[in-house]
């Protein structure tokens, strides 16, 4: 078996030397960036009707960092290139054979994954509030107002977090078109229904995605049974279980 560092350099070259992956890192930064700086300039240019009757402050660090909710699919979809492309190539067994122990191969992918998706998102994340809040004239805030540089820096791990839960789900699953198949729907279309539903809502209040969007707001919604703390503990469980089932997984069945 190869040494640590030697497992985490095959998997840095494993993923940059897939068109795939790199690209999809690079739309994460476009659509994070050009949504978000749209909404901004949108929201400047329509302040007055977008905050009648608005109960709440109004948040210009969410405004800013609204565009994650395209590149939250970038990201899902990076984490499950970067774990599936194996499976759908073949390559699985190759590194398999290379490293027998199966807990440190998926440990050293983990890694890297994370890593690059820290790295991206924090890129992401700063850019697109700097970007937002020059669009909003009047209406910005600054990194030296209370919580705002703390939301930033939680936009970054919630992404980062997403794109890890997709890569746990991916190898539990064997198949980067089943894991998209489920990723996809369930923060797409399960999520904000049962978020609509009056009796279920509260259950929808654990999922991944809403947990997470909690790190990145300077002002918490109404009726959230928690805050950023909890929404940060929340994520991260549902990222630590999808990290060890695919642990469990590979280490239980054969590639």
């Amino acid at each position: 078996m190869g040494s640590f560092p030697a497992i985490l350099r095959s998997e840095w070259t494993k993923i940059r030397t897939v068109r795939s992956t790199v690209w999809t890192l690079v739309l994460v930064f476009l659509v994070t960036a050009a949504l978000g700086a749209l909404l901004s300039l949108l929201t400047k240019n329509n302040f007055a009707d977008f905050r009648k009757n608005a109960t709440t402050p109004f948040d210009a660090t969410a405004t800013s960092l609204s565009g994650i909710a395209l590149g939250e699919i970038a990201m899902i979809v990076f984490g499950v290139l970067a774990i599936g492309n194996e499976y759908s190539s073949g390559m699985i067994r190759v590194s398999l054979a290379a490293v027998p122990q199966r807990g440190t191969l998926l440990t050293g992918k983990a890694l890297v994954i994370g890593v690059l998706a820290l790295l991206v998102s924090l890129l992401t994340a700063f850019v697109t509030f700097f970007l937002g809040q020059a669009l909003l004239g009047d209406h910005r805030t600054t990194l030296g107002s209370p919580h705002v540089l703390r939301a930033v820096f939680g936009a970054a791990i919630f992404l980062t977090m997403l794109c890890l839960f997709s890569a746990g789900v991916t190898a539990m699953l064997h198949n980067q078109t089943l894991a998209l198949g489920i990723l996809v729907p369930f923060f797409f279309l399960l999520s904000p229904i049962l978020s609509a539903v009056p009796k279920v809502k509260n259950v929808a209040h654990y999922f991944p995605d809403y947990a997470g969007r909690q790190m990145l707001t300077v002002f918490p919604e109404a009726n959230t049974p928690y805050g950023w703390v909890g929404g940060f503990l929340v994520c991260g469980a549902w990222t630590l279980a999808a990290l060890l089932g695919g642990a469990a997984v590979l280490k239980g069945r054969d590639a």
